[in-house]
Formats: structure tokens, C-alpha cells, sequence
């Protein structure tokens, strides 16, 4: 049986995915170019979805799911 793909993730796991640095992560999510956290039980994890949808240009300006 395969492992379950996670469907959040935490901040390093996160960069880890972006094969970014954790300085670079947190700064991209300071500027508002990754989203920020989820809070959930007081942890805070990342939509990994959400991520995937602003790397692939899906997630422009709200614009999910807009057909050209």
C-alpha cells in the first residue's frame, strides 16, 4: 500500500517541495507570493494544493478554474 500524499505541510517540508532554502520560503510567504499558513490545533501548515496552484499559474489573481 503506497503512503498517503500529504494534503498540508509544514513550513520545512514546504520549502523542501519548492527545493527552496527555509530563509527563501519565508520570505516569499512574507512578500505575499506563497500563501501563508493554515492554523490548525495551534500548528501551522501549508495547503500543499494551494502551493501547487501559484507555481503552476492556477491560482493568478483568484482566477482558479477560469477556462481561456
Amino acid at each position: 500500500m503506497p503512503a498517503p500524499s500529504p494534503i498540508f505541510a509544514s513550513e520545512s517540508s514546504a520549502a523542501k517541495m519548492l527545493d527552496m532554502k527555509l530563509a527563501d520560503f519565508r520570505r516569499l510567504v512574507e512578500q505575499g507570493d506563497l500563501p501563508p499558513p493554515r492554523e490548525i490545533g495551534g500548528l501551522k501548515r501549508w495547503d500543499i494544493e494551494e502551493i501547487r496552484g501559484i507555481i503552476s499559474g492556477e491560482a493568478v489573481d483568484g482566477m482558479v478554474g477560469v477556462q481561456w
